[in-house]
């Protein structure tokens, strides 16, 4: 499907996705979704991003709620307004790369469940990385959007991205996306490099961008005034900060004029009394940080959605306080890396290993994700710039990267996968076993139904009153409930005392002879040793799954393991002592 090009400026709306991942960490839930898409239906979008990106994470991770039957919902009520998805192209909507089967059976499945066009990007701008996703678009019958990743380093220029462009429209593309993740396009560049895509190509032009550094609106104008086709915006209840511009401001700003949208203002007035009473529901989520403009972006680049989830990690870290550093490492951490875009996955690879670099004391790079280490070895792809051949060497010693497409060194997957998650009862419906595929740490425990979802808090002014407070609770620690009661309240604190054993007497805190301990707050995926085992001195021991990177607990020594203290899905606090190296 593909509109008819005219002055007609296009709208897709993005309240429904990326506005919310880039103000409260994505958490919005179905349940609220459906009477805001019923409401939309009417207006005349040109799409409604609805899906994709985060949004099939954190249904999973935090909301208890299945991304398939969301899409299926959202779908029943988007009868005249086609769903976009945003598709990281080989990592589909994971934070790897998954084999060509995979990526077939999500594309088709993604398709029958009611998305309509597919935004499909690399974070790296490696277009091999794109092709095979693309292709299955295009054989589905779906409008392909062909995305490039907008950022500015010494290794990108206009002139790149128009070729480009070139490139995606060559391939089959039916619109082009800039994809402005960090809100970096400057009012000029936006207008080169439109005016520069449709010279060379016949073909939309779509404009995304994030309001995080203030200059959004002006490029929006820029936009405009080159011929842009579509404009990414959100609802004014979910615009602004790291979020896109407002829907009805840009609407009305060329209401009268050839580039008129044909969008009543009124029939947005009834959307957006309907987002303003969800604003309400979620106010406790949003924070200062992410709901302000914060011109220091244009320094370390990071994009609106991956601002708040900074910020959600940090304060589990207990580490909101070193913010400011980790804003300093992050575009030291990209130059290492060979400048690439910041967009999920190169957005965490980079953001997590500036945090390892600030919070876990010594040397730059001493703890090294293992995304860190696939990216210097060339497994996701190809970095726009080179990377530091002193943090190469440090990261993966004397191996050579790979030069081919990543994915042609991975065999197919997903009936092995299949089996194994029927073996484990966790396929009610075939797009389980996507599920399970993506994250197989996460999805099991979902799909089991085992996972509760976050509640969210009430604002403070609600719970002033101490007769407010219960009595008693209940509460989940690493997957196991207990009752508590609530003995006294202090101010704004309430303590707890649990009627139950303590969930976690079996971690041990404080010094351990020959313990090693967790330098991050985490669950544990994998245990790789046995008691009895003779290690090395920097042997992976365990892997925790921190700030949804994977991060390599390692033997400080050669030695015999004693204890173990974890297991596979317990969640282990910065300093528990995770295991005995004697």
């Amino acid at each position: 499907m593909c509109a008819a090009k005219s002055d007609t400026l296009y709208i897709t709306d993005t309240t429904l996705r990326d506005a919310h991942q880039s103000l409260i960490a994505t958490r919005l839930r179905t349940e609220d979704m459906l009477p805001l898409a019923r409401t939309i239906d009417n207006v005349g979008f040109f799409s409604v991003e609805a899906w994709g990106g985060a949004t099939f994470d954190s249904c999973i991770r935090f909301l208890n709620d299945d991304p398939w039957d969301r899409l299926r919902e959202l779908k029943a009520e988007l009868r005249h307004t086609p769903i976009q998805m945003l598709l990281r192209g080989q990592n589909l909507v994971g934070y790897r790369h998954y084999p060509d089967d995979v990526v077939e059976k999500f594309v088709d499945a993604s398709a029958k469940n009611g998305v309509d066009i597919f935004r499909v990007f690399d974070a790296l701008n490696d277009i091999r990385n794109m092709k095979k996703a693309m292709e299955e678009v295009k054989n589905v019958g779906s409008h392909l959007q062909g995305a490039i990743c907008y950022t500015t380093s010494p290794a990108h220029s206009v002139a790149s991205f128009i070729d480009m462009a070139e490139e995606l429209y060559s391939l089959g593309c039916d619109s082009i996306c800039i994809k402005d993740m960090a809100g970096l396009i400057m009012p000029h560049d936006a207008r080169d490099l439109i005016q520069g895509i449709k010279k060379t190509a016949d073909v939309m032009v779509s404009l995304h961008s994030h309001c995080t550094s203030g200059v959004a609106p002006m490029s929006y104008q820029a936009a405009i005034d080159a011929g842009v086709d579509i404009l990414d915006t959100a609802m004014s209840s979910f615009a602004l900060g790291t979020s896109q511009p407002p829907t009805e401001s840009v609407v009305a700003s060329v209401a009268g004029t050839a580039r008129d949208t044909g969008i009543d203002l009124v029939a947005l007035r009834n959307v957006r009394n309907v987002c303003q009473g969800i604003r309400e529901k979620y106010q406790p989520l949003f924070n200062s940080i992410s709901d302000r403009v914060d011109s220091d972006v244009l320094i370390y680049q990071l994009p609106g959605g991956m601002i708040s989830n900074l910020v959600s990690q940090l304060q589990e870290q207990s580490a909101l306080d070193r913010l400011e550093e980790v804003l300093e490492e992050i575009p030291r951490v990209r130059e290492d890396l060979g400048y690439p875009p910041l967009v999920t996955p190169t957005s965490q690879i980079v953001g997590t290993q500036a945090v390892f670099n600030v919070l876990i004391g010594g040397e730059r790079y001493k703890n090294v994700t293992g995304e860190v280490r696939d990216y210097v070895l060339g497994l996701y792809g190809r970095p726009p710039g080179p990377i530091n051949p002193d943090v190469q060497k440090l990261v993966i010693g004397d191996e050579e990267p790979v030069t081919v497409r990543p994915a042609d060194l991975l065999e197919p997957i997903y009936e092995q996968m299949r089996k194994e998650a029927v073996e484990q009862n966790l396929v009610v419906k075939e797009e389980d076993v996507l599920t399970y595929i993506i994250y197989p740490a996460v999805a099991p425990s979902f799909l089991k139904g085992e996972r509760k979802p976050e509640v969210i808090p009430k604002p403070v002014a609600e719970v002033t009153n101490v007769a407010d407070i219960p009595h008693s609770m209940e509460i989940e620690v690493d997957g196991e409930v207990f009752s508590v009661r609530i003995v006294s309240v202090e101010g704004s604190s309430v303590e707890v005392k649990s009627d139950a054993p303590e969930a976690r007497d079996r971690i041990p805190r404080g010094d351990v002879p020959g313990g090693v301990k967790s330098n991050m707050q985490g669950m544990v995926l994998q245990v790789l040793t046995q008691k009895g085992s003779n290690v090395k001195k920097g042997d992976t021991l365990i892997v925790l799954e921190a700030m949804k990177m994977e991060n390599p607990i390692r033997s400080p020594r050669d030695g015999t393991v004693g204890e173990i203290f974890v297991n596979s899905g317990d969640v282990v606090q910065n300093g528990d002592v995770l295991i005995v190296v004697e």
